[in-house]
């Protein structure tokens, strides 16, 4: 089974939003009852507000994805890269691994080519620089997740402002009509109200699932990287 290793979480987060883009493309024959799905994906009903919902959708999918494959220990410090840096610094070779921090840019490399840069100095000196780095670095994790956390808050107010414009058009009907209106009048605005709520939760709430995870996710692997870098520079201490 293709998610069998992946964690229930990240199948929930990925999997909800992508519903809701792909059925853009469900079709229903004319000769049978329309479906659950093509009516809530039918333009005249879900309006210009509940696909712009469907667009973000779509846009969180490819953050979700994007932000779970590239941050893992494995992407922002590579273990070959770890294992290289180490036995230069076993060497003394510091002008190598400053070089080596230039060529391969990432979290790790970044935070130990700040320490470099400062070699010579005192350890206090080394220790500010690499903080420095570190909190760059994390800051830029966060920032990267962050547009999950836009995307989670802004769903259901555009679905709040979808079920106040159906409903507009609702009692705009009943005024015009002077109250004397059928109910199928009224279906039309009602259920843009109703579509366009469910959407915005819908995309909400699996992005916001997917946010908290990549956030826990960013904590925990910028903590054992800079536990890292900690040991690797603690050599320079006694000197």
């Amino acid at each position: 089974m293709i998610f069998k290793h992946v964690p229930f979480v990240r199948v929930l987060a990925v999997s909800a939003p992508l519903v809701l883009a792909t059925s853009l493309f469900a079709q229903t024959p004319e000769d049978e009852q329309p479906s659950f799905l093509s009516e809530v994906f039918d333009y005249d009903k879900a309006g210009p507000i509940g696909y712009l919902i469907m667009l973000m959708s779509v846009v969180a999918v490819a953050l979700i994805i994007e932000n779970f494959m590239t941050i893992k220990r494995e992407k922002l410090a590579p273990p070959d890269l770890l294992d290289e840096l180490e036995a230069l610094f076993d060497g003394e070779n510091f002008q190598d691994a400053v070089e080596l921090c230039e060529e391969d840019k990432n979290y790790l490399s970044n935070v130990v080519g700040a320490g470099l840069s400062k070699l010579g100095h005192s350890f206090e000196t080394m220790q500010t620089s690499i903080r420095e780095m570190q909190t760059e670095e994390s800051v830029k994790l966060f920032q990267k997740i962050g547009w999950l956390s836009l995307i989670s808050a802004i769903a259901p107010m555009m679905g709040l402002f979808g079920t106040v414009t159906g409903m507009f058009i609702t009692f705009g009907k009943i005024a015009s009509s002077g109250g004397n209106v059928s109910p199928s009048v009224l279906a039309g605005g009602i259920k843009m109200a109703l579509i366009t709520t469910m959407l915005g939760l819908s995309v909400a709430i699996p992005v916001g699932i997917a946010f908290f995870t990549l956030r826990n996710r960013v904590i925990r692997t910028s903590t054992e990287i800079n536990a890292i870098t900690e040991d690797i520079f603690e050599r320079f201490r006694a000197k």
